[in-house]
């Protein structure tokens, strides 16, 4: 007997199908006749995808500069797994991981290569904090939990130490049997060009369009040369919307070329979850379905791109034997006036509304589907 069974439910390519889960796992689609301890038949009015992936938050509670709760970003939006980007390091990780092991979301973590965490805004001003044994034994210790590292390269961030905290963190991730790397891109110095040149296949560009003079784009709206190169390497583009790192004119530009992202990302703490721009990961994707890309290719880079990309084996897709974590939500038509990190405007008339989300098996409402009853998980 399955425990859970989900009639009738449609995927984004609009076809619809019935969904068994057992054991924490998806155990069938398609037809499916067995019997279930709990049905819920969502008429072929609701798409189920895999469970949305949020590959770039800020979830660790104690952080002194962007913090939240896991669940507060994850579950309670629709989001089953989160990727905490460098909140924390060597010296605060194992606290963090403590934490973490209280939320129904997923979390994983991206190890800052300053070991002392993001506790100012200026972690790799110091290269002192940059300790290779320290990143080596966290991941050691927690080899199932911290999925990639992460370094922030803006010149707030590096004060004056340029492209040299990146050099350190190439030998870092080969010391570390290549774990995905994420890199912060923002004010320079050190120029765009410099830590482009610098990445390989696997590693990832977060805020990949953001509005600053360092971006992607050169000023007459060609692809920088050096991202271009980049990207034919396997170098992944990360939305990473956050505060202060999305414009939509950047995305619309760099769209209209044909350079996607590979991932959408919130880049979500509580203050812009709170009081925007980003409020959730399902605006950040609506935002994306306003500019143009179409609802599977926004899925996608919530799902299979994101479980690729951080080399999460068993998530991420509506197959046999993966994790059965899903989203259940609503692409609705009503007028919505989004706003970017760079305060411009765009108004729109689609918005993906999550209604419930299953972790590892078990279902759990989003405030929205638990004030509108529209079924019971």
């Amino acid at each position: 007997m399955f425990d859970l069974l989900l009639r009738r439910a449609r995927l984004v390519d609009d076809t619809v199908t019935d969904i068994a889960i057992e054991n924490g796992k998806i155990a069938a689609l398609g037809d499916i006749s067995g019997p279930a301890t709990k049905t819920v038949d969502l008429g072929g009015e609701h798409y189920v995808s895999a469970g949305w992936i949020d590959s770039h938050v800020h979830c660790y509670s104690k952080s002194p500069l962007y913090n939240d709760q896991p669940d507060s970003v994850g579950i309670a939006t629709g989001v089953t797994t989160v990727i905490d980007a460098g909140s924390t390091g060597a010296d605060d990780i194992d606290d963090f991981y403590a934490l973490t092991r209280k939320a129904v979301t997923e979390v994983y973590a991206l190890l800052n290569i300053s070991r002392v965490g993001l506790i100012a805004q200026n972690e790799l001003a110091n290269m002192a904090n940059i300790d290779a044994e320290a990143a080596r034994e966290a991941v050691k210790r927690h080899p199932d939990f911290i999925v990639g590292l992460k370094a922030r390269m803006s010149s707030s961030v590096v004060g004056e130490n340029g492209i040299k905290p990146l050099e350190r963190a190439k030998a870092i991730q080969q010391e570390n049997g290549d774990l995905p790397l994420m890199v912060h891109i923002g004010n320079n110095p050190p120029d765009l060009d410099e830590i482009a040149d610098l990445l390989t296949s696997g590693d990832i560009i977060t805020h990949c369009y953001n509005g600053k003079p360092n971006r992607i784009l050169t000023p007459s709206g060609e692809l920088r040369a050096s991202i271009m190169r980049a990207i034919s390497r396997g170098v992944r583009l990360d939305i990473g919307h956050g505060s202060a790192s999305f414009s939509f004119a950047v995305a619309k530009q760099a769209i209209a070329l044909g350079i996607l992202p590979q991932t959408i990302s919130s880049d979500i703490y509580c203050r812009n979850r709170i009081n925007g721009p980003v409020f959730s990961l399902a605006k950040v994707m609506s935002k994306f379905l306003a500019i143009g890309m179409s609802l599977p290719q926004v899925i996608a880079c919530v799902t299979d791109h994101a479980a690729d990309g951080l080399r999460l084996r068993r998530k991420g897709r509506l197959a046999v034997g993966y994790d059965a974590d899903l989203t259940i939500f609503d692409l609705r038509r009503q007028p919505v006036l989004f706003r970017d990190a760079e305060n411009d405007t765009l108004q729109t008339d689609q918005l993906l509304t999550p209604l419930a989300a299953i972790r590892a098996g078990k279902g759990y409402m989003t405030e929205q589907g638990s004030a509108e009853h529209v079924f019971d998980l």
